[in-house]
């Protein structure tokens, strides 16, 4: 699909059934997951935060069952689709099975493709192309991740198969937004580890970055390995200087002092709840 600004938006409909990705469920979505993915999605755009668009919300007369807090009481709902749009849908996790599955030519087919229509920076002709596109995604995932901090936003399933490419929030499915400061806050009620808690968010984007380059080292030469490696040393550092930035900017900090990581760690910590 393509727009009025000659931008290519990748259009997509969750809870329309059944697809060759639903494995064994039913590819439907409820009423109140769906506003709720429509409203947040909608709301991430305006605050600044790279995300997936809503286009339409349209109710549908099918009853979907669900078992809405994962305690074996099923019920019935009312169902919904939403049209979702993306420049592109491919996640960390679409390398990934192909790296799996030993298909490399298809993986190199993917990825030329990602970087040629999605990455303008990178030369499609440049033997350093895939290299490239990792520190691409790296820095654009410290971003992102760095920006749902600064927001309170919890995804809830940061597993690569949600984590985009593009470095952008896709696939709402329980996230939240924390009403107070709480590193511990997790909106998914299924996640009794708490994997997924606000205050991880940054430790698993570099677990997620770590499992695509994992994906890309069979197409990757002994040096593009080494310098990738010292790429992904770097997340820490990165995400840390961003956070900060982010954060200096919410509180009217201007120039740059020694103390201001201080202030920040100070304020974050008297926010705990007690």
């Amino acid at each position: 699909f393509f727009c009025r600004h000659g931008e290519r938006w990748e259009l997509q409909l969750k809870g329309s059934g059944k697809t060759p990705y639903s494995r064994n469920g039913d590819g439907r979505a409820v009423l109140r997951s769906s506003v709720r993915e429509f409203l947040c999605s909608e709301a991430m755009h305006y605050l600044g935060v790279p995300t997936s668009r809503a286009a339409s919300l349209v109710v549908s007369d099918d009853d979907v069952w669900r078992d809405q807090f994962y305690n074996g009481n099923i019920k019935k709902e009312r169902g919904a689709v939403v049209l979702r749009l993306a420049k592109s849908w491919f996640r960390i996790g679409s390398l990934e099975i192909l790296a799996h599955s030993g298909e490399l030519d298809l993986q190199r087919r993917l990825l030329d493709f990602m970087v040629q229509e999605h990455f303008p920076s990178i030369d499609i002709n440049d033997s350093n192309r895939y290299l490239g596109f990792f520190s691409t995604v790296v820095s654009e995932t410290v971003n992102l991740i760095a920006l749902w901090m600064s927001v309170g936003f919890a995804h809830g399933v940061c597993n690569t198969d949600n984590f985009s490419l593009l470095s952008i929030t896709i696939d709402y499915g329980p996230f939240g937004f924390m009403d107070s400061y709480d590193p511990n806050f997790v909106p998914n009620t299924s996640d009794d580890e708490r994997r997924y808690k606000i205050g991880n968010q940054a430790n698993v984007g570099l677990f997620n970055l770590s499992k695509l380059l994992q994906a890309l080292k069979p197409l990757l030469d002994p040096r593009q390995k080494q310098l990738a490696s010292q790429i992904l040393e770097g997340y820490g550092e990165r995400y840390s200087i961003r956070f900060t930035e982010l954060f200096k900017r919410k509180l009217g900090l201007l120039g740059e002092n020694e103390d201001d990581n201080y202030l920040i760690a100070f304020l974050l910590k008297v926010s705990l709840p007690c």
